[in-house]
């Protein structure tokens, strides 16, 4: 890595942003951020706008870069199923206006980072997720993905750009709160003393990762100039109701479930196989069970909530 290297960081107030923005900080780089809202505490000058409005993108390589980290996205599985077209427009078309703009930059963009996830690969119950698996997506939002990845792929061949699809598995962690995923809503329902709904058996199987270790995955991709697919995760399958019990035994609450039908294009079982990523170097520091105690922390911060004593439920 370049000293003070210049960086774009699309998504940069998200979740993931917030943290990977503050850890390039950290090195020594100079940031540039861009997303639909302000960097919530004054460390990054986030530029505000929507990247599929004209001219957003190209504003954005009027100096020259050194990396882009691409985490910019619509991530609802269930808002990709109800809007396809318009998840297609986030995900797809802004990945091809990234990657031609550092095309057009040359060699001044030296790497591309894209975020993104092990819903390319689909239903692999029986395997475990590696880089070579076959892409068989099973929601529009997993297809997205996986044409991105195709993307990146095709500049990397056709143009040299180095490139890497960083596949995270279900990132989790301080700073969550806006999110919608299942780790979220269990520690929100220990907070609001309510329910969490758990669609089918409550058996479909995850590995949940802590966002420090995705920031290390994401780094760990441009530091290694990798190119292709990355697998990153914390390397644990655990189902759901392992899952649940685990966040009633960090929040000290005992938290109601609701029984929902299951949900279509939801995968049974999410295991990866990170070799590849170990020997790059990556060494996940979080499982579950340790991670939930400062996440939990943190989302009964940003609250405000008296919890008081633990609810009986």
């Amino acid at each position: 890595m370049p000293g003070n290297p210049r960086v774009l960081v699309t998504g940069a107030s998200g979740f993931i942003g917030r943290a990977l923005v503050k850890a390039l900080l950290a090195r020594g780089a100079a940031v540039t951020g861009v997303d639909l809202l302000p960097f919530p505490d004054g460390a990054l000058q986030c530029r505000i706008g929507d990247l599929t409005a004209p001219g957003v993108i190209a504003a954005l390589f009027e100096k020259p870069l050194d990396a882009v980290f691409h985490l910019a996205a619509r991530t609802s599985v269930l808002q990709s199923i109800a809007d396809p077209q318009g998840v297609y427009r986030a995900n797809v078309e802004v990945t091809q206006s990234l990657l031609e703009s550092c095309r057009g930059a040359g060699v001044g963009v030296g790497a591309f980072v894209l975020a993104s996830t092990n819903a390319v690969v689909g239903d692999s119950s029986l395997d475990r997720m590696q880089e070579s698996s076959p892409l068989r997506p099973l929601t529009p939002y997993g297809a997205t993905k996986a044409a991105a990845e195709m993307l990146c792929s095709a500049y990397g061949e056709s143009y040299g750009l180095v490139a890497s699809a960083v596949r995270m598995t279900n990132v989790y962690g301080p700073g969550m709160g806006r999110k919608d995923s299942f780790i979220v809503r269990l520690l929100r329902a220990a907070a609001q003393r309510s329910q969490v709904e758990i669609y089918g058996d409550g058996r479909q199987a995850r590995d949940y990762l802590y966002v420090d270790d995705a920031v290390a995955g994401l780094l760990l991709a441009w530091d290694r100039k990798h190119q292709g697919p990355l697998i990153i995760g914390s390397g644990q399958t655990l189902d759901v109701l392992e899952a649940h019990r685990l966040a009633s035994a960090a929040t000290g609450c005992k938290i109601a479930i609701e029984y929902r039908p299951a949900r279509a294009g939801e995968m049974r079982t999410v295991r990866v196989d990170l070799s590849l990523a170990r020997s790059l170097g990556f060494q996940p520091s979080f499982d579950l069970a340790r991670g939930l105690t400062p996440t939990w922390q943190a989302l009964r911060q940003a609250l405000g909530a008296e919890l008081g004593a633990p609810a009986q439920v």
